[in-house]
Formats: C-alpha cells, structure tokens, sequence
C-alpha cells in the first residue's frame, strides 16, 4: 500500500466493517490484493455490536434463568431460587462483544488489511475521501465494495429520544431492567426482545399493525409462538398502532377503542433503513433498484464497473450470513477468481421461544408456484432427544416436489437454529426425501427428526403411525 501526502492507493477499499465488509476485505487481502477497510463506528458493525451477537447473548443468559425457575426443571427435580444482576449480565455480554470485536481486528492485522477509522463516500468511481480524526484522507481505489448496511427506522409519531423511546440499538447499554415494556413490531426482533425481558421478568406488551406475527414464516410455527408468548405472559395487540407518546404513557389506536397504557421503555422495532444516503453515490455510476437498493449481478457488481456491493444495502434477506457470503464473492471476483452468489438457499432463524428455523419454500409457496409438493412431519413429541430434554413442543417439516427433490424445511422447537443446517445442505445440493431418509442420523438427536420427517412424506415413518391405506 502507497501512502502519499494523506493519499492510499489500493487494489480495493471496502466502506463498512459489517458482517459484509469485514469479510470481504480479509478474503480480498487473503488473495493477495492491497485492501483498506473503512469503517466510522465500530469493527463488526451492527450485527457483532448491537445486533446477532448481543441479543443472542442475552437471549441465552435469560434463558439459563427461565429454566432454572421453570416448572420443566421442577419435573426434573430441580427446584431453584434464582436471583438477577441485570447489570452484570450485560457486563457479561459486552465481554462477549468485545472478544468478537478484538478477534475482527486481529484478523485484518494478521492479513494484512489497513482498517481507517473515519466516514467515508465517494468523489468518482475511483476515488473515496474519508472524515478521519487526523483530517481528510483520499483513497484511490481500482476496486471497491459498499457494505454500509442498516441502521433502526424511525417513525414520525414516535421519535427515538433514547431514553425512554428507544431503537433495538438501545437495548444493549440498559443498566436496570425495566418493569413493562412496550415493543412497536412483529417482526423477528420484536419477538426475541419480547421473550428475552419477558423471561427476565419485564412485563411485556406488543402493539402490532397486522394481525399475525413473523408472517413470512411458516404458519404452523408461528402459532407455537403466539402460544408459547402468551404463555410468558406477553400480552400481543394485533390490529393496533401506537398514536402518540407523552411522557412514560402510550396513546394506543386498537379495535375496542383508543388506550393509554404505561411503559418504562418503548422499543420500537418496526424494521430497519438502508445507510446510503451520505456516501456520494451521485458521483459514480451506481444505481438503485424500485425498492431502493444497489443494484447488483450475481458477482455483487453494481451498474459501476469496478464498485461491489453485499449486505443488508443489496436485494435478498438483511441476513449476516447472507452478507459474510456475497463478501466473498465479491472480493473473489476481485482478485479474478470464477465466484458468484448463485444459492439456492437462505436459512432464517429466529432466536423465540421456541426457536423458529426455516429454509427453501413452504408448503403454500411451492403449491402457488405449480410444483405439486408433498410433505412430512415429524413432531418433537415423538422425538427421543426432545422427551429427554423435557422440550416436547415443536416440530420439523418438510416441503418436496413431486419429484421428491427437497424444497424447502421449517422447525419449531429447541435447537432449530442446528437442524435447519442439514436442510438448507440438502436444497443446495438438490437433495432428494430419499437421500434425507437414508441418511444415517445420531440417536438420540433432534437432527433426527429431519430424517424421519422425510420418512413421513415418503409414508414410511417409523415413530409415527399411521393407519394402513
């Protein structure tokens, strides 16, 4: 790397140190080409600081608590007095955080890769400035990829004040734990938020627009969900929207009439909005699609020649493991390599109560697109490892063409997020219900279910009955 008067010549400058960008700059460096990465927050970006991580975390220390305490362990004869530090957990989850984070920065130094701290944007379609602490610093690039991802939307009639109305990012610095909780949304952030303080000991409420929650997910597994929540105690509002705030009191628009209810914190988590806007695209020759995304092929090359872009900021899923993916590719296609994003799927997971995994078609999707599917079911009731775990609630199912060849698998239960591995590995390669059926699983595992739900629609399931035809 060339280093003039505030000036870096690079064979690729990657904007944002994401899931996306951070990949994309170590494998770029690990195919020998001079990488800078940019990134004006923190390395790891939302996802390894305010996002998969942390909620996972806290996620997962909420839920040593709830079963501790649950009736599930008192079966078991296990019979609990648990306390909480709030305070100390999330002290605990920052060490996890930063033991993440550190690990980002190690890698870019180990291979190589210049990390300037500072925000940047683009003054041609060779050339970035970036706002650094030290003044402004110019980047001739050959290459470059975009990975700015995303940041929490706001509304209008709720506005961020970071206190008591707050944005997902928020959640993570809370010293104390709030005694009600209001939460604006239905999507997957809203329901793991909702279950984690539920868990902890929050009293949650939901206020939802619609009238069904994740309502890209399977039904079946959603309505485990919405049973399992009220369960918790979460009290859900469907057809209902938040109208106004004043103070720690809600102004709620629902079916029987307006609402004002009390909270501590309000959580608005209604999605999330792209971060293109202060990066100069108007200088090169980038362009946006109808949905306002970056317009790319299946090498991440935009409508500029020598500009990528992967991430949350391009069309599909806003999945990190869907960004570490197109990272690669990118920088692969950089470097001359034969790469392009071409999967056939996508898994999605939902870190609820219970877990929620789901990959490929559902059953609606596949018959809409003409495909005549067949399915199979296999519940954790009849599963040998969930008896054992005390976690009989949940199920796995899976959607075949007519020709058998694996379309699509959808789980509810404890350790979704690790089944749906082996599904989303069977679509890839078009793997058949056979191949699934005659593969040999480890007894007693959940992973078995997958095998026996393709046995199911195949009408040979052992630990099901079903009577003669």
């Amino acid at each position: 790397m060339v280093m003039g008067q505030l000036t870096t010549k690079a064979d690729v400058a990657v904007i944002g140190a994401g899931p996306g960008g951070y990949t994309a700059a170590i494998r770029a460096a690990q195919l020998g080409l001079e990488t800078v990465l940019i990134e004006k927050g923190l390395l790891g970006g939302c996802c390894t600081n305010v996002g998969c991580i942390p909620s996972k975390a806290l996620i997962h220390a909420a839920d040593a608590k709830h079963c501790a305490e649950s009736q599930a362990a008192k079966n078991m004869g296990i019979d609990a007095t648990v306390s909480l530090d709030f305070a100390k957990m999330q002290a605990w989850k920052e060490g996890v955080v930063k033991d993440l984070r550190d690990g980002i920065a190690g890698l870019c130094k180990r291979n190589g890769v210049e990390v300037v701290h500072g925000r940047a944007f683009f003054t041609s379609s060779n050339t970035l400035s970036v706002e650094t602490e030290e003044g402004l610093r110019t980047i001739e690039f050959r290459n470059a990829i975009i990975a700015t991802g995303t940041m929490p939307k706001k509304l209008p009639d709720v506005p961020f004040d970071h206190k008591r109305v707050i944005s997902s990012d928020d959640v993570f610095s809370f010293t104390e734990l709030p005694k009600k909780l209001m939460i604006i949304g239905a999507g997957y952030i809203a329901v793991e938020m909702a279950g984690l303080f539920a868990k902890l000991g929050s009293k949650v409420t939901i206020v939802h627009r619609g009238d069904v929650l994740l309502k890209r997910m399977e039904p079946e597994a959603t309505e485990l969900l919405l049973k399992k929540m009220k369960e918790l105690g979460i009290e859900l509002l469907f057809k209902s929207e938040v109208i106004g705030v004043e103070g720690n009191e809600a102004a709620v628009k629902a079916p029987d009439g307006e609402k004002r209810l009390l909270f501590d914190k309000l959580l608005v988590a209604t999605g999330r909005v792209l971060c293109l806007d202060d990066i100069g695209l108007e200088k090169t020759k980038v362009r946006l699609n109808e949905d306002g995304l970056i317009s790319v092929d299946s090498a991440m090359r935009t409508t500029d020649r020598n500009i990528f872009a992967v991430g949350d900021i391009v069309p599909g899923p806003q999945l990190a493991h869907k960004a570490f993916r197109e990272g690669k590719v990118a920088a692969e296609v950089i470097a001359g390599r034969k790469s392009a994003f071409d999967n056939r799927a996508i898994p999605m997971v939902v870190f609820s109560d219970p877990e929620i995994a789901s990959v490929g078609l559902t059953e609606e999707e596949a018959a809409a697109r003409g495909m005549n599917p067949v399915t199979g079911r296999m519940p954790y009731s009849a599963s040998g490892r969930a008896k054992t775990m005390g976690a009989t609630d949940g199920f796995v199912k899976i959607v075949a063409g007519a020709n058998g060849i694996v379309l699509g698998a959808h789980v509810a239960g404890d350790g979704a997020s690790s089944v749906i591995a082996e599904a989303a590995l069977a679509i890839e390669m078009a793997a058949t219900l056979e191949d699934l059926a005659v593969t040999i699983h480890a007894h007693p595992t959940l992973p078995e279910a997958l095998g026996e739900a393709a046995e199911d629609a195949l009408g040979r399931a052992i630990h099901l009955y079903h009577s003669k035809k």
